[in-house]
């Protein structure tokens, strides 16, 4: 039997954001910057790679390191991180990876004969000249690449620009040689900047950064992060080069349009910045993006989501859940112990503050960076509320809550945040990993599960059982 996926989908201490997915073969690739575990700034590890077999999502393996930092001859001395990479199989069978250091400006190109790496540096994006990309009088500063091919023509999307930036247009599209790095079309504006989108389908939600691009059927997807920051959005268009047309949010990080549980503009996470892309695996169609963990911008974990199609190719924006590649809802049972680093909503009672660290929980981990141990949810502050989504509960009865920490008063158990609990668990303090266990009545059928802390202090969540 395989094994449950979860959000996030890679290993809890493991911290891959920007992820880029791509099938080659058989297999499931992402492609993505490396964070640190309590990171200070974006990305300062070498690139690694996770892959997955393509019939079992629930199973990744770690390819080792990729490229290291000091490989890009403009980062010898490795003081540059590495920004979000794509890559491609390009015309000779070989895989090249496009990627940027921070404030490179330009865009390097690495190598491989396989895409899980690793990889050799084997050039900059150029043009006929010789001059880098980037480097010519006109030229934008290069950021986020993302490399798409079809028909012997490789189209390179790279851009960034703040809301209040009004010297540049939008993200561009260029179209590469053979070789995989001479220009043979410049950069064209696809999309407008915030600046340059009033009276146009993109008013509201215009590009910020993280262009990549995609084919459905006969549509062309462009998937950005948003002015919002916060938020995937995505535009239609005809040909990989454009014009397009805004679609739609995909995803939004703190869960703004979703109203199932909420009021659509209440924001339920510590958002971020988003970046990632849709990828199709058998079949099914997927948003992969990040998270943020550890109450900051610096340690983003892989998450992902099932998507689904309108008759004329717009995408339903879907919901952070905590089963993402899972095949359905999570199972319950004595069996299945589910560690807390899987929640996908975070708040408190503060709507006001749910950007405020001390005001509201997080996820975090104890030890180092890379050190092999499972995550936990802590600051559980008066109010503090730890949502988990979905679950298939059959006879549940009980519930188990793993703690540690300094507590007193109680914890009340829901499956919607607007009704009565389900159970309350009184607890007490302790300086080792307690369960304690209440009763709970929970009908049959698909649930979420939201767990809140009522008391003065801030106990840390470890796992939980229902069953």
């Amino acid at each position: 039997m395989k094994r449950q996926a979860f959000n996030p989908y890679l290993p809890s201490w493991e911290y891959i954001p920007d992820g880029e997915p791509h099938v080659f073969g058989d297999r499931l690739y992402i492609f993505g910057s490396h964070d640190a575990f309590r990171g200070y700034v974006y990305c300062p590890n070498d690139y690694v790679g996770w892959s997955a077999d393509v019939t079992d999502l629930t199973d990744w393996n770690y390819e080792g390191v990729t490229l290291r930092k000091e490989q890009d001859p403009r980062n010898t001395d490795g003081a540059m991180t590495l920004f979000a990479p794509d890559a491609v199989c390009g015309p000779d069978g070989r895989y090249y990876m496009y990627y940027i250091p921070n404030h490179s400006q330009v865009v390097s190109v690495a190598v491989c004969d396989t895409p899980a790496g690793a990889y050799e540096f084997y050039g900059f994006v150029h043009y006929e000249d010789g001059t880098l990309l980037g480097e010519k009088e006109g030229d934008d500063p290069q950021f986020d690449p993302a490399i798409y091919r079809e028909n012997g023509r490789n189209y390179l999307y790279t851009g960034f620009c703040f809301a209040e930036d009004t010297t540049r247009k939008g993200p561009t599209v260029t179209v590469l040689d053979e070789d995989m790095l001479t220009i043979i079309k410049e950069p064209t504006v696809i999309a407008p900047t915030a600046f340059h989108a009033t009276g146009t389908s993109f008013e509201g939600h215009a590009f910020f950064e993280a262009p990549s691009m995609r084919k459905r059927e006969n549509k062309y997807y462009l998937i950005y992060s948003s002015i919002h920051n916060r938020e995937l959005c995505y535009a239609l268009g005809d040909s990989p080069e454009g014009p397009f047309e805004y679609g739609g949010v995909i995803i939004d990080s703190g869960d703004v349009g979703i109203d199932t549980y909420k009021a659509s503009d209440l924001l339920t996470n510590l958002h971020c910045n988003n970046h990632g892309s849709i990828e199709e695996v058998n079949g099914q169609w997927y948003i992969f993006y990040h998270r943020p963990t550890n109450g900051n911008q610096f340690s983003r974990q892989s998450c992902a989501e099932k998507i689904s199609f309108t008759s004329d190719g717009h995408i339903r924006q879907v919901e952070m859940t905590s089963c993402g590649l899972n095949d359905g809802p999570l199972l319950t049972g004595p069996e299945y112990t589910y560690h807390a680093y899987i929640a996908c909503n975070l708040w408190n009672l503060y709507p006001d503050k749910q950007q405020d660290e001390s005001q509201r929980p997080i996820v975090s981990q104890e030890g180092s960076d890379g050190d092999e141990v499972f995550g936990h949810v802590t600051n559980l502050v008066d109010g503090a509320t730890v949502g988990f989504k979905y679950f298939d509960c059959r006879n549940v009865t009980k519930i188990d809550l793993t703690l540690i920490g300094y507590m007193d008063g109680c914890f009340e158990i829901r499956t919607n945040p607007n009704e009565e609990p389900v159970a309350v668990i009184p607890v007490s303090e302790c300086n080792v990993w307690k369960t304690f266990t209440g009763d709970c009545v929970i009908p049959d059928g698909v649930h979420a599960i939201y767990i809140t802390h009522r008391g003065g202090r801030v106990p840390t969540l470890g796992s939980f059982r229902l069953y």
